[in-house]
This record gives C-alpha cells, structure tokens and sequence, in this order.
C-alpha cells in the first residue's frame, strides 16, 4: 500500500459493479506561511491503486506539529507513519471505527515517548472503505463535508474555547462569546504527544459516501484563516486540484500577518 505525496491525483475505480460504486479523485495543497519552516504533514495511502482501494480501503491524513514544543515536524511525522503503519494491519473484515480509534490513541502515545511529552501533533484522518467513510481527529484540525452544495462540519476542535463553550452551557448559558473571549481561547485542549491519554473525536458509525460528496481534511492554518462561505466556494470548482488552488489563492489573499503553515487534503466522489 504505498504512500502517495503529490500534488494532484485521479484514481478511476474498477469498471462499476452497481451504481453505487465509487470513484476517486485526490489532491493535496501544502504551504510554510510565514513561519520558519513547515511542521505539517499529509499522507494518501491507496488514492491511485483500484485494487488495492477497494480490498483495503484508502486513507487520507493531516497532521499539524505544534510550534513552541519540541521539533512539532518531528511529532506529526512520526503520527504519520504510526498511522500508516496501523492502517497496514487492520483487519478489514473487524470493527474499523474502533480499530481507527485504538490507532490514533497508539499514535498519541508512540509520539508522547518520542518527545518525551515536550512536543505533540493534532491529526484528522480518515479512512474510505466500500465508499463509507470512518473518521477520527484530535487537536484544532478541520474535517468537512460537502454534500448537495451544504458545508457540513465533521469533527469537534479541542481547544479551551470549545472547552469553555461545553461550560456555559451545562451551566445553563449558552454565551458564546465569552468563550471566545478567553484569552487562553486558540490553546489545545487535546493533542498526540500530551501526557494524559488525549480525547478522541471518532465515527463510531460510517457515513455513507454519495456521487458529488467532498472530503475536505485541513490544518488549522486553513480552517482558521478561511470561513465556510469561501472553502464552499472552492469547491464549485470542477476538479479536486481546482479546489486546492482556489483555497491555496484565498489564504495568500487574507494575508494573514502570523500565516501558520497551511496543508489540506480533497477527495472527491463521482
């Protein structure tokens, strides 16, 4: 199952067996932003091999290295290829949801001891399998779906302003503002590498993928920077690399004065 790191692919499916049958389109867009260097990461593993996707599923990542903690490109690298490698070993025919959260937590620890709990990654992954999605995430990273032209937002941030939002409402308010007022607001509140063992937002059932479905999987750097309206935009776009150019022209254009590293992943359904 080889991993796959380039700037735009097409993998046609297998002549279909019922129209409900899926194929795939991937492209990835990747940017250092004003920072020093570039501490993301993202994988594809099985976009372009039709037998292999359809025997062993396909896969997508994005992993974001936190700055101001030990080598963040280490962390995320190092989330990667522990994510890669349980993916290798999963038994198709078992529970993938529980077998994808069980890697992720495996991940979260493989990259506590490597930095010593001094440095961490956030990640948001998912897997398609027999054109079902199953999904997991931990940290501030972004997972969307596009569905009959509605933006649909998949996973929860971990941050203290989700934090102190879940707050106010069991307190019976429902302010958010004051959440995000918080001046500790953007901090993680979960992250692979922390030393407690990190919350992890996972499917426990799959979606099931329809033709026109998008997959839009983004760093912070992205997701924080552009809002619904212009990543829904993007992706009027034609083809999957079409919408990676367009979300790549609209972060330049923010010009945002701190850019973080940016990196998304697009999968396309047809």
């Amino acid at each position: 199952m080889p991993l796959i790191k380039k700037k735009s692919n097409i993998m046609h499916t297998a002549a279909p067996e019922s129209s409900d049958v899926l194929h795939y389109e991937v492209a990835n867009l990747q940017g250092i932003g004003k920072r020093a260097r570039q501490e993301d990461s993202f994988a594809f593993v099985n976009a372009l091999d039709e037998e292999q996707c359809r025997k062993f599923g396909m896969m997508f990542l994005v992993c974001d290295g936190m700055g101001g903690m030990k080598d963040g490109k280490l962390a995320s690298e190092k989330a990667i290829q522990c994510m890669l490698e349980n993916f290798k070993a999963m038994d198709r025919r078992g529970m993938i949801a529980e077998q994808l959260h069980e890697s992720v937590l495996r991940a979260a620890e493989e990259v506590r001891v490597l930095l010593d709990s001094d440095g961490g990654s956030t990640l948001v992954c998912g897997i398609i399998l027999n054109e079902k999605l199953y999904f997991a995430s931990v940290g501030d990273s972004y997972l969307y779906l596009l569905r009959s032209g509605r933006l649909f937002r998949m996973n929860t941030e971990h941050n203290i302003c989700h934090l102190r939002y879940l707050e106010n409402i069991r307190d019976g308010s429902f302010d958010k503002e004051s959440a995000q007022q918080d001046p500790e607001a953007p901090a993680l509140s979960n992250y692979l590498g922390m030393p407690a063992v990190p919350d992890v937002d996972h499917s426990v059932k799959p979606l099931n993928l329809k033709k026109g479905d998008i997959i839009f999987a983004c760093s912070d750097g992205v997701g924080g920077v552009l809002n619904e309206e212009e990543i829904l935009n993007a992706f009027c776009a034609e083809t999957a690399n079409e919408c990676c150019s367009f979300i790549e022209k609209a972060i330049i254009g923010h010009n945002v004065q701190y850019q973080d590293n940016y990196t998304a992943v697009v999968v396309r359904c047809f």
